[in-house]
């Protein structure tokens, strides 16, 4: 007659190692393990170029693992940081490149690494559907613009032979004149609605912060506005001269309804 007490320990000992064989079974390979860095890196770059963004993130982190400490482990950020931005994860991407310039701030792709924290969070796409909502780069959220312009700054500053910096500085001056643009947007929306304190701030918000942009003429055009309706007439008499000053064949000067403006960009 069996020993009860044995088979009932034969049977959890069978049952321990199935678990363990299932838990083994179900480990993933990793099929990198035996390659090297190089190979790593190549094999990135071939997803990348591909446009398999996500493949190319996991190669390039394992990558950074393998070759902590050596130059190949700090381009494998920047690669990193490309394909987040390329796959618009432009948050982890941001982090990335702020880890790189945290841990490298002596390196020589410094540059690189500022204009592509610049490129991620600089959108000049006007596109199919802002056209379809009537909806300028300028009436959207500005931080991301403002946050662009910092890091364009950053480098024109500190690398002004960056070969980068040309194409830094042309970026500067288009997000400084969508900068301009919104305080105008949102003063003209204040003024068609009888809220000419609230134009008259974002008018001069514009006038003050953005000097020389194209919005100026109106912004100048919308204080004289605001300060006409308010009865405020030498500041009303003020703003008119300086406009006449700086813009003397703007049409504005003969009082064109600013009650609906077209986005420049619209072409009919």
């Amino acid at each position: 007659m069996s020993d009860p007490k044995l088979s009932y320990r034969c049977g959890v000992l069978v049952l321990v190692v199935s678990s363990a064989l299932v838990a083994c079974s179900s480990t993933p390979v990793d099929p990198t393990a035996n390659w090297s860095p190089q190979k790593i890196q190549s094999e990135a770059l071939d997803e990348r170029n591909a446009g398999n963004f996500e493949k190319a993130v996991t190669l390039l982190e394992k990558l950074e693992g393998r070759a902590a400490g050596t130059p190949l482990a700090q381009q494998a950020q920047l690669d990193k940081a490309y394909a987040q931005f390329k796959a618009g994860e432009i948050a982890q991407a941001q982090a990335t490149l702020d880890r790189f310039m945290k841990m490298h701030p002596a390196s020589p792709a410094l540059d690189y690494a500022l204009y592509l924290k610049g490129l991620a969070t600089f959108n000049d796409n006007l596109g199919l559907f802002g056209f379809l909502s009537r909806q300028e780069l300028s009436e959207r959220d500005q931080q991301a613009a403002k946050e662009s312009f910092e890091s364009f700054r950053d480098l024109v500053n500190r690398f002004p032979e960056s070969k980068y910096a040309p194409d830094s500085r042309l970026r500067m001056t288009y997000t400084v004149n969508s900068l301009a643009a919104h305080e105008v947007h949102v003063a003209r929306y204040y003024y068609t609605r009888g809220a000419y304190v609230a134009a008259i701030n974002r008018a001069q918000t514009a006038v003050t912060d953005f000097a020389g942009a194209p919005a100026i003429e109106e912004a100048l055009y919308l204080l004289f506005k605001s300060y006409d309706a308010l009865g405020m007439t030498n500041l009303r008499d003020d703003a008119k001269r300086v406009l006449a000053h700086n813009f003397p064949e703007s049409a504005l000067l003969s009082g064109t309804d600013i009650s609906r403006k077209d986005p420049w960009w619209k072409l009919w």
